[in-house]
């Protein structure tokens, strides 16, 4: 058996992963953990070189799926397949939901990444009181800017529990970020700790009990966190109504 590589290459605002030797039910985790940390990053596009990468399981081939699903949700980036080999391509497309984006060359995968970046607006905040009214604060400007006046409460109360839980909790500096995709407004903060978030199972009388996330799960479409090389993202999303 030969031992699966993930080999990461930043190409402007893109990421290129190199998926080399063999994949199977046992070496699927470590290709879904390399590309969720590539999520992490928010790169315009994600491009998936599977050249070099024998399917020695067709059922492993699911983790791309779950993972764009994850990548449609939050950071709402597409996740594009490098295919030269047309087993590998037809296979890809086969285990996929609708039809994955699968190009014959990196290069041509790149050409046909996203042309417009997705509206950003990120602001850095200290762990101290008033962190969370200024995340409400940038919020309620951009949902303004963006025309998003429906859902402007439900994301100012998610950016501020999640603030008010980074600045208690990981007690380091925070960025705060809204991204604006075609069909969600996704809401990350980023911090230093690696501790993940944990909610009550349960609301409960106590007022000092920590309702805080229990609020994000009950207005998010879905939520949820991820580590990184220096901390953790947490994220939510909210749907956009079609128009």
């Amino acid at each position: 058996m030969t031992a699966i590589r993930c080999d990461v290459e930043p190409i402007g605002t893109h990421l290129l992963v190199r998926v080399t030797g063999e994949l199977s039910m046992v070496s699927a985790p470590r290709v879904r953990a390399a590309l969720t940390k590539c999520l992490v990053e928010q790169p315009d596009s994600i491009v998936i070189d599977v050249a070099g990468m024998r399917v020695a399981e067709p059922r492993a081939l699911s983790v791309f799926r779950a993972v764009s699903r994850q990548a449609v949700i939050w950071p709402g980036i597409p996740l594009l397949f490098a295919a030269p080999t047309p087993e590998i391509a037809e296979l890809i497309v086969v285990s996929g939901e609708g039809r994955p984006a699968v190009f014959g060359s990196v290069e041509a995968a790149l050409a046909a990444g996203p042309r417009q970046r997705m509206p950003v607006v990120s602001d850095m905040l200290l762990p101290a009181v008033g962190s969370a009214s200024r995340a409400r604060e940038v919020v309620t400007a951009a949902c303004a800017r963006w025309d998003l006046p429906y859902l402007t409460e439900p994301a100012v109360v998610i950016a501020g529990e999640l603030v008010t839980n980074a600045a208690q909790h990981a007690r380091t500096m925070m960025t705060l970020r809204l991204t604006l995709s075609r069909r969600y407004l996704l809401i990350a903060v980023r911090d230093g700790s690696t501790v993940e978030p944990k909610p009550p199972v349960t609301a409960t009388g106590d007022p000092d009990a920590p309702r805080g996330l229990l609020l994000v799960d009950a207005l998010a479409v879905r939520w949820g966190s991820h580590t990184t090389f220096d901390g953790k993202v947490v994220w939510a999303t909210l749907s956009r109504p079609a128009r």
